[in-house]
């Protein structure tokens, strides 16, 4: 009975909170359940009353943060015209905003070099990719003579934003520390879009 107090009093929600940073911060062979479990202040039962291994663990934390970055996206996008170049850079800045305002997040999310890991993201990254093509695709299609970068273009913008964040990320930069340049960043990209 008191085991039972003590897991209930242990939130899921809590667990992953604390486990995101740790994960981030140590790297995901460095830790067990019994680590997380130490860090926190509690015995690892206490966590496998939540989650059965850390695996399990691990993939409630990309499932979570994935879906709270494509709710953010979607609301973004239903309130603005699709193929609309102001779209586009919204979208952008939103997404940058993301990394840099959940650094620990994001590092589960795209940055974790790990093949075992990546499986579990692999999903989720293709969704929130392709919402990102999608809208770029849109932005493309009203400029004739630009198919050809149909493909290409989404890509190439994705990997210039994840560049940025990443890069602020290591340097610990915080969204306002570096919300001018992200503007710039995302204008100079975007007008990348007018040229053949």
């Amino acid at each position: 009975m008191a085991r039972k107090a003590v897991a209930q009093e242990l939130s899921r929600e809590r667990i992953l909170e604390e486990a995101r940073q740790l994960f981030a911060e140590y790297g995901y062979h460095t830790l067990t359940m019994r680590s997380i479990a130490k860090a926190m202040g509690y015995s690892h039962g206490a966590l496998y009353y939540h989650f059965n291994e850390k695996a399990e663990l691990f993939y409630a934390l990309v499932t979570e943060d994935f879906t709270m970055l494509l709710e953010r996206q979607k609301a973004m996008l239903a309130r603005s015209r699709m193929g609309d170049i102001g779209q586009l850079e919204k979208l952008m800045l939103a997404f940058i905003q993301f990394g840099l305002e959940n650094p620990y997040h994001y590092e589960i999310m795209f940055m974790i070099n790990d093949a075992e890991l990546q499986r579990y993201s692999r999903t989720e990254q293709a969704q929130c990719l392709e919402l990102f093509a999608t809208v770029v695709r849109s932005v493309i299609s009203r400029k004739p003579g630009h198919e050809h970068k149909m493909y290409s273009l989404p890509w190439s913008l994705f990997m210039s934003m994840h560049g940025f964040i990443s890069y602020n990320i290591r340097y610990r930069q915080s969204y306002e520390d570096v919300k001018k340049l992200a503007e710039q960043h995302v204008k100079f990209l975007c007008e990348g879009l007018d040229s053949k």
